[in-house]
């Protein structure tokens, strides 16, 4: 089962296991892990599950769709080069030990 390393606010990581297949938003929320609001639930409405992907894992992701770019135009936090919506990420074997940095703020 894959891994996600979810560094959060206060720089405190947290290592979850994650069904392949599953959101990075949803293991996020079944985890408990603080800072990933996903109000829409994962529908690519809101941008509250923005999360910054470390490296190398931003070159192992497919592209942001056209809709998922025009939502993190929005996003609270700053945007930067990884930043993606957590909602957006499946997880993979090959995607073992992803590692994501939340936001200071969603809203």
């Amino acid at each position: 089962m894959p891994k996600i390393r979810f560094i959060g606010i206060d720089s405190q990581t947290v290592e979850v296991d994650v069904a392949e297949g599953a959101s990075v938003m949803m293991a996020a929320r079944d985890a408990g892990i603080r800072g990933i609001e996903a109000e829409c639930g994962g529908a690519l409405s809101c941008g509250t599950c923005h999360v910054y992907v470390v490296q190398p894992y931003q070159a192992m992701l497919p592209q942001a769709s056209a809709e998922e770019n025009d939502m993190l135009e929005c996003v609270a936090a700053e945007r930067e080069v990884g930043s993606r919506l957590s909602c957006q990420i499946s997880m993979t074997a090959d995607l073992d030990g992803l590692t994501v940095k939340i936001p200071d703020t969603q809203t």
